[in-house]
């Protein structure tokens, strides 16, 4: 295949085309800043609320007199409950849209970016887990300020722009 530029209107922008033979440009800070902004709202705001509304539920089948009562500021049960969960929101949102819409989150959608592997290859299950998994290391998002956030040189990856 010969070497091309970003792809034509013909491609789609899901196409494993994209990846070969493109020159890859780093996503901005500023971009990498907006994909985090608008995937925590998503996360937060979107499937927050589903999975909370689901472990609830579940919690209250399993064990009815399970008292979620938010007014206990200091109850460490309801903070633990409530971090695994956010935990599995990282999980279930960052895995698999990274790897079901092959390195595209919304945000990176919006913004125009996309992971992918260092090399230039499309992300594996295991690379949008191990991106995952670094996420949640506390004071991560910070490492963004740097030169290469965490998340990517732990697993090996960067995000492109892809338009």
């Amino acid at each position: 295949m010969e070497n091309q530029q970003y792809p034509n209107q013909d491609q789609s922008i899901f196409s494993d085309d994209l990846l070969n033979g493109y020159n890859f440009q780093p996503a901005t800070k500023g971009q990498r800043f907006l994909n985090l902004f608008i995937d925590t709202l998503v996360m937060n705001w979107g499937l927050g609320f589903i999975t909370a509304y689901i472990a609830v539920y579940i919690t209250l089948m399993i064990n009815p007199d399970f008292q979620f009562d938010n007014s206990d500021a200091g109850n460490i049960n309801m903070l633990l409950y409530w971090w695994i969960l956010s935990i599995v929101n990282y999980l279930i949102y960052y895995t698999i849209c990274e790897k079901v819409f092959r390195g595209y989150t919304l945000g990176k959608f919006i913004t125009g970016t996309r992971a992918i592997r260092e090399d230039g290859t499309e992300l594996t299950f295991r690379d949008a887990m191990l991106r995952t998994l670094s996420r949640i290391v506390p004071f991560e998002p910070f490492s963004g300020f740097g030169d290469m956030p965490w998340h990517d040189g732990w697993t090996k990856t960067t995000v492109i722009k892809s338009r």
